[in-house]
């Protein structure tokens, strides 16, 4: 199965416990996938940007960790700290194998996350917000793990943040006191085989 189709097929998924079997039977290919086959500049701009803000000796969770490439390309620049959390056993296998991580949780995003109040000093979520199964509502438990002036950096597609509740959501979570925008960037493509899609860097501080 082609890359393309792999992916409709996940978004494709009806509820959360189909999600992570498929993520699961994708987990050993996926990293092939991804880098190889269909190569993403997202991962790397975001952990370039990652660095402009966060120390390195921040403890960091890696929501939506997946096969723990994040989490790699963190390790690689001197952060020691991380945390991964991923709905699916096998892509947090494949991340265990990476040995980059202390601690490897499994957790749904848009679900209540099991991490206590201000548990981090600053959270990343790569590729990872969709409508299907990390909905915009997933931005509270990420803001209550992540402690007050701490950072959250994400990436989004832009069609996905314009049409499907994300917008109006992070502004209202600004307008609330909750976070403060700190970097938006341009619109990105960063695929070469996905020319018409773009994707938008967003960094945010916690404020309350």
């Amino acid at each position: 199965m082609e890359k393309q189709d792999k992916l409709r097929w996940i978004y494709s998924s009806s509820d959360a416990r189909e999600l992570n079997t498929r993520y699961d039977q994708w987990a050993r290919d996926y990293d092939h996938d991804l880098t190889q086959e269909q190569p993403s500049r997202g991962p790397e701009l975001s952990v370039e940007s990652f660095t402009r803000y966060v120390d390195k000796k921040a403890k960091i969770l890696d929501a939506g960790a997946g096969t723990g490439l994040v989490g790699q390309l963190l390790a690689e620049r001197g952060y020691t700290n991380l945390v991964a959390m991923d709905l699916s056993e096998g892509m947090l296998e494949e991340a265990r194998r990476k040995n980059v991580y202390r601690e490897l949780h499994r957790m749904v995003m848009g679900e209540p996350l099991g991490f206590a109040t201000d548990s981090f000093d600053s959270t990343i979520c790569i590729g990872v917000f969709t409508v299907g199964h990390a909905p915009a509502s997933s931005f509270d438990e990420l803001i209550r793990v992540t402690r007050p002036g701490g950072y959250i950096l994400f990436t989004l597609n832009t069609e996905t943040y314009e049409n499907s509740g994300f917008k109006e959501k992070q502004a209202a979570l600004e307008s609330d006191g909750m976070w403060k925008l700190v970097e938006e960037s341009e619109r990105l493509r960063l695929m070469k085989t996905e020319p018409d899609i773009t994707h938008q860097i967003w960094v945010y501080q916690v404020t309350s």
